[in-house]
């Protein structure tokens, strides 16, 4: 993949432009101020009664309905969860794109699997920084920036490519740097990395870890300790150099036990269901069955799992141990 940085991208693409925001969440809150201070036009559209209002304005920036914002916006960027962005588009924005205008998103979702169709005379990118809106705001603060992803899904103005790296530009990825992908690319690989891996594979195996050392008789302390509080320990060292520090940084015991135990818990059938599992992604299987569950279902199913796994043991028994962790309260 090339890597583009700021002396690829020309900021004055979006020149005598005005940038719609929506929706004031921690990304869109980080994209609306770094934009306005790189010296971008900004409005942000939220609800009449939208929380996040005062924020917005807080910062100075101008906040109108979503209506307007679209209207007004040369470029709109949707930044509202992917169970709502669909309904807010389909409803509010769409009818107020210009021809020439340029829609973007900052994950493929519903632009992948059809659940915004576009009209054919718009723009279409995507600008997706890989990393959470707090750290896209602090690290622009200090004159950095978070990677990003940028993508062209459809180019009717012929200059979709240059608008996405330079609204890339304002947040601060290019001080970083900009990666070229596709919608599918980046919505695929992005909900399997969630799945598979950083949120369903580690809190499965963490859990798993836990509830193992309990039933044999070990104190939940203990357990809770050797199997969740030091995972941050090891992301950490492998988060700044990878699998050589982090292997380099522990024990020769751990290291040990690194490499040969570690393929007895992912083993060829967890390979297998984790194939299973990008099937149904690819297939468009799990984005049908989320967007069901959180729209005619009301996200019943989910909100009940989300009680329930709060009160799995594991979760009492970390409150009270980071209690004791003053470094934690900040």
């Amino acid at each position: 993949m090339n890597h583009l940085y700021d002396k690829d991208c020309n900021l004055a693409v979006l020149d005598g432009k005005t940038i719609a925001i929506i929706g004031f969440g921690s990304q869109g809150h980080a994209h609306a101020n770094n934009l306005k201070e790189s010296g971008v036009n900004v409005v942000v559209g939220l609800r009449p009664d939208s929380k996040s209002a005062q924020s917005a304005k807080d910062a100075g920036l101008e906040v109108v309905p979503v209506e307007e914002a679209a209207e007004r916006g040369d470029m709109v960027m949707m930044l509202v969860p992917d169970e709502l962005s669909a309904d807010v588009y389909n409803t509010q924005v769409a009818q107020h794109m210009k021809e020439g205008d340029c829609l973007a998103f900052a994950h493929g979702f519903n632009i992948h699997y059809g659940l915004v169709k576009p009209a054919e005379y718009l723009d279409v990118v995507m600008i997706a920084p890989k990393g959470p809106g707090h750290t896209v705001r602090s690290q622009y603060l200090e004159g950095k920036g978070v990677p990003s992803l940028i993508a062209v899904e459809q180019d009717y103005t012929g200059k979709a490519k240059d608008i996405a790296l330079a609204y890339a530009s304002g947040i601060g990825a290019g001080r970083a740097g900009i990666l070229e992908t596709t919608y599918r690319e980046e919505t695929e690989t992005d909900l399997f990395g969630e799945q598979a891996v950083l949120c369903g594979g580690v809190t499965e195996l963490m859990k798993a870890g836990f509830d193992t050392l309990v039933e044999a008789g070990y104190e939940p302390e203990m357990a809770y300790f050797e199997c969740i509080h030091e995972m941050k320990l090891i992301v950490d060292l492998i988060n700044s150099g990878g699998f050589e520090l982090m292997r380099k940084s522990i024990s020769n015991t751990a290291e040990y036990g690194d490499y040969y135990v570690g393929k007895r818990i992912i083993t060829k059938e967890t390979r297998e269901t984790m194939k299973e599992v990008l099937a149904d992604i690819q297939s468009g299987k799990f984005a049908s069955e989320f967007v069901r569950e959180m729209n005619a279902g009301k996200g019943t199913r989910f909100f009940t799992t989300r009680k329930k796994e709060c009160e799995h043991p594991l979760c009492k028994v970390g409150q009270d141990l980071r209690s004791m962790m003053s470094w934690l309260k900040k």
